[in-house]
């Protein structure tokens, strides 16, 4: 079965949460496609069965909408070429490739030039298909960086609107006049009919033409949006104004539909601006990238840029430089500052064998570093993506908004029509009072400040978020956190360093500290667990070899068991012991209580039946790790600590942090369990781990928030990641999941005030069109502006 195929799409052309309800309707009636569609972004998230659908068809459908998938055409140099064959077999080849739309290769200046859609496949996949082809494809050295989209757009907008405005300005002056008919305070050609109808003319059909546009495709499509609304009420006002100037009067309307046109530009060109604004936080986070590398090719130092970076290149890293691509270090020793990553402002000592990742910087010292992984698998790379899904998926309050939007359009105009028939038929006014009512009830109506009101403030949120080093998955998970009843930590390496160190040693039946430890770390150098490389570590720190076990088993939540050189060993808990049937002495028992109640995890061994020892290991409580629990504790949600240590030990440390229930001795296969009893209870549960054995408990809790220094399977398994080891993270990520929710909550309330307070005055005659465009452009950017406020939070 083949796997689904996941993409983020860019659309252009929405105009407000009736198209982007409207695309996202279509799509998902699509066989095999799941799609959500973001107003903010201008995105849409979807998944597609490459079995039943392709991504071609889906491109195919939004077009037919009316909308469009950016198209994008970058030229490539490819060396390896021969003959007349080889550029045939790129053409063909490439071209075949999901989501590429032209190729053309120019054999003899050895270039290409491919034309593809956004989102549907990246220039790396491009590049690597022509490398597996057996030749090289790299963008052109001196590539000039392309103009970015959201400033095109934006320097577009505003043309349009100066342009709107040199017209309507003039236009907007002879309202004046209208409020002071029994006196002519303005020059009498400013007042002509026919000058004021050249001055429409080209607002209404040259800055206005996207409104048409817009309408025309998507009452093509037997829908209704934004476009239509403004088209409809602008046109009314304007052609009307034609027929008066025809039949010469006076008193005309242009000024209606020009100044209603630019307001509406100024308020398009204002929220396109507070837009990008909230998605700096990517921005800033590409920023952190290094441009260029040093690489050794040939036994020669050469600088690249970052893009050509590739898999196991060698990579020399300078004091001062941020370091290129994620890798680990082959010569050299330096001190890197990760606070971009972690937030910890104190740099971190890296020799040989030690990890490093992209974009952090090189403190000082210099080293060579064998590139593991670059590109869209580089830690940076994956950390983006997570905030753009996040910032591209829906929650679930947005999806209600969406349904409410969806029937607005189509009841605003109704509500338009029948203001009309109303003040026109039954209650005696004028022509043109009733359609000076129609026009400003379709001009108030627009829902722009509905659909953005949620998108906006999970964009800012999660933005923000990322800046402290909380990464949520989704609208989803933002939205959930907040409502979190019961906080569950797991201990070593969540509340603990998860750096455990040897501490104390007790040995019986008359053997030697040095052999015992000698078999007991031989065994344990073959388990992944932190308790096991303290031991080993320690056995090494007194220069005592160890030998290789003929056997080795893991027993989850109890210990291991093996054969070292020809004897039965054992460690771990009293249950292991038990399950073995050997013998715990009284004295036996007294020591490991003494060890358990200092805060120590403490182990037995065997050799062949017979208790040989007790071993000791502490993991120091990390510095945070109070102050995250009194901070939990005073947002009024309870705190719980889950192990799989002894209870003694559990209760030691949960006393040094705060913790008032524990429960120990629970084995990893438990803890999903213990997870689901808690929400059996009513409570809703955020369970906070870093092992693989936390993993299940992370997908079973309401939240799963995995430490980001732990495991891939746990930060899989996590709706939440933290990319800090510092537990103050926890309480950050709850507050700013519940400052999102206030904003969003904030910004509903005012677009469902506004839209509800609007509509009816409008239809009572109590506004006036220019003023209904005016308050329908500025509601749009007051939500946007209100989530930017998020920006500015401190956590």
């Amino acid at each position: 079965m083949m796997e689904k195929r996941d993409m983020n799409i860019p659309i252009q052309g929405m105009t407000c949460a009736a198209c982007s309800t409207r695309i996202e309707k279509v799509l998902n009636k699509m066989e095999g496609v799941e799609a959500s569609v973001n107003l903010s972004l201008e995105k849409a998230s979807i998944q597609i069965d490459p079995t039943k659908n392709t991504s071609e068809n889906v491109v195919e459908k939004i077009d037919k909408l009316g909308f469009s998938v950016p198209i994008k055409k970058v030229d490539l140099d490819i060396k390896g070429m021969t003959c007349a064959a080889c550029s045939s077999r790129i053409e063909k080849v490439v071209g075949k490739m999901e989501g590429v739309k032209e190729v053309q290769v120019n054999l003899p200046l050895e270039k290409g030039t491919v034309t593809f859609y956004e989102g549907l496949i990246e220039l790396e996949s491009i590049t690597e298909k022509i490398h597996k082809l057996g030749f090289e494809a790299k963008l052109p050295v001196d590539e000039i960086p392309e103009v970015d989209e959201k400033e095109l757009e934006i320097r577009k907008q505003r043309n349009k609107f100066v342009f709107a405005l040199i017209f309507s300005l003039p236009l907007f002056i002879t309202m004046i006049d209208h409020f002071y008919p029994e006196r002519m305070l303005l020059p009498h050609w400013l007042m002509n009919g026919y000058l004021q109808w050249v001055l429409a003319t080209p607002v209404q059909f040259y800055a206005g033409w996207q409104f048409y546009k817009g309408a025309y495709k998507t009452l093509k499509n037997k829908s209704a949006n934004m476009d239509v609304l403004v088209a409809m009420g602008t046109s009314a006002a304007y052609f009307y104004s034609v027929w008066l100037v025809l039949q010469g009067e006076v008193y005309l309307f242009f000024e209606t539909s020009a100044v209603i046109i630019t307001l509406i530009l100024l308020g398009k060109l204002l929220e396109a601006r507070a837009k990008g604004r909230t998605s700096e936080a990517i921005k800033k986070m590409l920023s952190l990238q290094a441009k260029k590398a040093t690489v050794i090719r040939n036994g020669t130092e050469i600088e690249v840029p970052i893009e050509r970076v590739e898999l196991n290149d060698i990579v020399v890293v300078k004091p001062g430089e941020k370091i290129p691509v994620d890798g680990t270090i082959v010569e050299g020793y330096s001190s890197i500052d990760e606070s971009m990553l972690t937030g910890e402002s104190i740099p971190v000592d890296k020799s040989v064998g030690d990890d490093v990742i992209g974009a952090t910087i090189n403190s000082h010292g210099s080293f060579k570093l064998k590139a593991t992984k670059v590109g869209k698998d580089s830690t940076l790379a994956q950390i983006v993506r997570i905030v753009e899904e996040a910032q591209t998926s829906k929650a679930p309050i947005q999806r209600m908004v969406d349904i409410i939007s969806g029937y607005f359009v189509p009841t605003a105009f109704g509500i338009a029509v029948f203001s009309f028939i109303l003040w026109y038929f039954f209650l005696g006014a004028s022509f043109e009072i009733a359609l000076i009512n129609f026009t400003a009830v379709l001009v108030i109506a627009c829902p722009c400040a509905l659909g953005l009101a949620t998108p906006t403030s999970i964009m800012v949120g999660t933005g923000k978020g990322a800046e402290y080093g909380i990464l949520f998955k989704g609208g989803e998970q933002l939205e959930t956190a907040h409502k979190i009843s019961t906080v569950v930590f797991d201990k070593t390496g969540t509340i603990t360093k998860g750096e455990p160190a040897l501490t104390d040693l007790f040995v019986y039946e008359h053997s030697q500290k040095e052999d015992v430890l000698q078999w007991i770390a031989s065994l344990e150098q073959n388990s992944e667990h932190p308790l096991a490389r303290a031991i080993v570590k320690g056995a090494k720190a007194k220069d005592i070899p160890l030998i290789q076990p003929e056997q080795f088993e893991a027993i989850p939540g109890r210990g291991i068991k093996g054969v070292v050189d020809h004897s039965d060993v054992f460690v771990g808990t009293r249950r292991l012991m038990s399950d073995y049937g050997i013998l715990i002495k009284d004295e036996h028992e007294e020591m490991l209580k003494r060890l358990e109640f200092e805060g120590k995890t403490a182990m037995l061994a065997a050799k062949d039946g017979q208790l040989t020892a007790i071993v000791a290991v502490a993991d120091e409580v990390k510095e945070t790790s109070k102050e995250a629990v009194r901070q939990l504790k005073s947002m009024g949600l309870k705190v719980v600590m889950l192990t799989g240590d002894n209870e003694r030990t559990a209760n030691a440390i949960a006393e040094q942090v705060g913790i008032d229930l524990v429960f120990a001795e629970v084995l990893p296969d438990e803890k999903a369990k213990k997870v689901e009893e808690l929400k059996k209870q009513g409570q809703k549960v955020v369970m906070i781990g870093d092992g693989i054995n936390d993993a299940p408990a992370l997908a079973v809790a309401d939240i799963g928030m995995a430490i980001g220094t732990g495991t891939d399977v746990a930060i899989e398994a996590s709706d939440i990641t933290l990319m800090r080891g510092d537990l103050l993270a926890v309480p950050q990520a709850i507050k700013m999941s519940q400052l999102t929710m206030r904003n969003i909550k904030q910004n509903l309330f005012w677009a469902f005030i506004y839209n509800s307070i609007g509509l009816p005055i409008a239809a009572a005659g109590l506004l006036a069109p220019w003023v209904a465009g005016a308050a329908m452009a500025f509601s749009s950017v007051s939500v946007v502006s209100n989530a930017l406020r998020l920006k500015r939070v401190k956590l």
